[in-house]
């Protein structure tokens, strides 16, 4: 999409505004908590009863900072424009932009990891529909804010340098003529393309992030930080207030650090086909961490205090004067501010300083913001979860199962490489933040080694059938009620909890799937590979989850078609361990059938492993689906049946032999 592309998007944009204007029902009509809050229960109550907190100042600045992707694009220093494209970016920049909250104290901060043409002109035309959306949203009340999100209904590069250093200040909220059309306020709106050079390591989003920090402190310097990625957009505008109800707070304010949002997704399908929402983690296990200490940071959708994003230490004596930190942005003209902004944003910036030690975000792990939360909290800070009643944002879940795979990868990679450093919160949190909150980072540290424990239960049970080994006691033996009674208690109070959760049967289905999928590869490539760089053998590298896909690839992720459609080695695993037990579901019924004497000492004797490897062919049939039946281009590739169908067999000839 060219220049005169993103001008006529912003134009029919426009018009679409202005059209909407004429059907107020469109709008969003008040929810249940904001009705709450005029009532006195919530937001309104906290002026009313703290008034003297705001009364005679203005409300504290925030800046909000959101990133690119950060995945280096064809071997140059440039992350891949096509990951996140343009128009998701501006979305997430408006929505942002349109906060319920004083214009002249928002800030928003944009790092384009990519230094791209297109994301700039695309930036420079949402600064300028920003003058004709905001008043509507703030006019009509719209949520959520991001106008792609609402309706649902740049040029070719100059050179391909990878040297791109670039600060802009778009938007000025300082000048009197950053107006709409009805003569409000902007807020300031900056662009930031960091320098990048390929002796410099650059951190990925950490870097970005931190490059945000310095840049953010020198022109606006607002004390809350909002962190967003781009591939979410702000759908509570009200998010930010909420937020300072808690950091100004007279009681226990002081002593919180950040407030983290729930990680939502605007796109999942009822059904939940490949588990993204953490209905159960999010609903229920990290709320219970606000009693010990507060949850961990999640890398997305939290407001920061600045000083403590910084490396300061909290302290009991510690008071934040609201007074005196309202008022802190630069006298300096935008030219100037932009010029000495390139110095804080250069890749030798950094060099023999604590950033990315002890300042920011800490650099060298794939999930930055668990490390960073952890360091932040063995400071002597808390933080808090917060989860009002319409979400705060809401992202994009991965629509295919190799891109959750990938995911999962990464995400136990980084958890796995955390547990094993000097960082692991037993030691490095002993004496800094409670036993339960050290213990309570431990089981998500440890989830890749999870994996063997998996493993273990799909490959051997079905490999000891085939054998005519029995691993668990008879049937008639008093001793199965004990398996028998753990198994189902686990399975229906785990049911019983993503019910009560807002889930469906299918739903939790699909997670139970999708829990075997990931411990049995993505979790199992994550301790390979954390292994390998433990040894010298592999370096740390950050994959960025792709956010487009094509028109049927949607079509069959709404249809809750699960999608494989590529080679992969995770693909080969899931493929051999399905058609493992499928062989041994065959050689159970050889046994019962052939030896028709025999048929009910079969049944007493391997009962139990008869019925788990039942129980994985039933979860594992999306995958014999896809191996054998499906001629869509999400079926599994040939190469992968072939390998699977030769691998399980060589598995199983080997085990009869030996």
């Amino acid at each position: 999409m060219g220049h005169t592309g993103v001008w006529a998007m912003s134009q029919a944009m426009s018009q679409a505004v202005w059209a909407t204007r004429a059907r107020p029902s469109r709008t969003c009509e008040p929810t249940r908590s904001e009705e709450k809050l005029r009532d006195g229960f919530g937001l309104d109550s906290f002026f009313l009863s703290y008034g003297s907190v705001f009364i005679g100042f203005s409300p504290p600045l925030v800046d909000g900072t959101l990133s690119t992707a950060c995945r280096t694009y064809k071997g140059s220093l440039k992350a891949d424009p096509l990951i996140e494209p343009p128009s998701m970016v501006v979305n997430t920049v408006l929505s942002v932009m349109a906060y319920d909250y004083p214009p002249e104290k928002l800030s928003i901060y944009l790092s384009d990891d990519g230094g791209s043409d297109l994301t700039f002109y695309a930036m420079l035309e949402a600064a300028n529909f920003s003058k004709t959306w905001l008043p509507f949203c703030k006019k009509f009340r719209v949520e959520p804010t991001s106008p792609e999100a609402y309706f649902r209904t740049a040029s070719e590069p100059l050179n391909d340098a990878d040297n791109w250093l670039s600060v802009k200040i778009l938007i000025d909220g300082r000048d009197s003529n950053a107006v709409d059309i009805e003569g409000n306020p902007l807020p300031t709106l900056v662009y930031l393309a960091r320098e990048k050079r390929p002796q410099h390591h650059h951190h990925f989003k950490a870097g970005s992030m931190n490059a945000l920090i310095r840049v953010s402190s020198r022109i606006s310097n607002g004390p809350i930080i909002l962190n967003v990625d781009c591939d979410m957009y702000a759908n509570n505008s009200k998010a930010v207030k909420y937020s300072l109800c808690l950091f100004m707070d007279e009681k226990k304010g002081d002593e919180i650090a950040y407030v983290q949002f729930l990680q939502s997704f605007d796109n999942l399908t009822k059904n939940e086909i490949y588990a993204s929402s953490f209905r159960v983690l999010q609903q229920l296990e990290l709320h219970g961490l606000d009693a010990i200490g507060g949850p961990c940071y999640n890398g997305s959708g939290c407001f920061h205090r600045r000083e403590a994003l910084c490396g300061k230490k909290y302290e009991k004596n510690y008071k934040v004067d609201w007074k005196k930190v309202s008022d802190t942005k630069a006298d300096e003209s935008a030219s100037f501010l932009e010029e000495t902004c390139k110095v804080l944003a250069s890749c030798t910036f950094e060099h023999n300083t604590t950033w990315g030690k002890e300042m920011g975000l800490i650099y060298g792990f794939l999930v930055e913001d668990i490390i960073t939360g952890l360091n932040i909290q063995c400071k002597g800070w808390k933080s808090m979860y917060l989860s009002p009643e319409r979400d705060g944002f809401l992202g994009v879940a991965p629509i295919t199962l190799l891109q959750t795979l990938v995911q999962h990868k990464r995400w136990m990679d980084g958890h796995l490489q955390v547990f094993l450093s000097r960082y692991c919160p037993l030691l490095y949190g002993y004496k800094k933040i409670p036993l339960k909150l050290r213990l309570a980072y431990c089981p998500y540290n440890l989830w890749a080694a999870n994996c063997l424990a998996t493993l273990y239960i799909v490959v051997m049970p079905c490999l000891c059938l085939l054998k005519g080994i029995s691993l668990f006691p008879k049937i008639s033996s008093p001793w199965v009620f004990p398996f028998a009674y753990v198994a189902f208690v686990h399975r229906a109070y785990s049911l019983n909890e993503f019910l009560w959760c807002g889930g469906t049967f299918r739903g939790w289905c699909n997670d139970q799937r999708m829990w075997l999928f990931n411990r049995t590869s993505a979790y199992f490539f994550a301790l390979f590979e954390t292994i390998l760089k433990l040894l010298g053998y592999s370096r740390l590298n950050f994959v960025v989850t792709a956010k487009v896909a094509d028109k049927e690839a949607l079509k069959r992720y709404d249809g809750e078609l699960i999608e494989f459609g590529a080679t992969s080695p995770m693909f080969d695993i899931l493929a051999t361990l399905a058609m493992l037990n499928l062989f041994g579901i065959f050689g159970a019924l050889k046994k019962v059938i052939l030896d028709e004497d025999e048929d009910l000492e079969v049944l007493e004797k391997f009962g139990l492993q008869i019925l788990l490897c039942f129980v994985l062919v039933t979860i594992n049939l999306p995958v014999y689906q896809a191996l054998f039946f499906r001629n869509d281009n999400g079926k599994m590739p040939s190469s992968v049946t072939y390998k699977s169908i030769i691998f399980a067999m060589l598995a199983c000839t080997a085990t009869m032999c030996f």
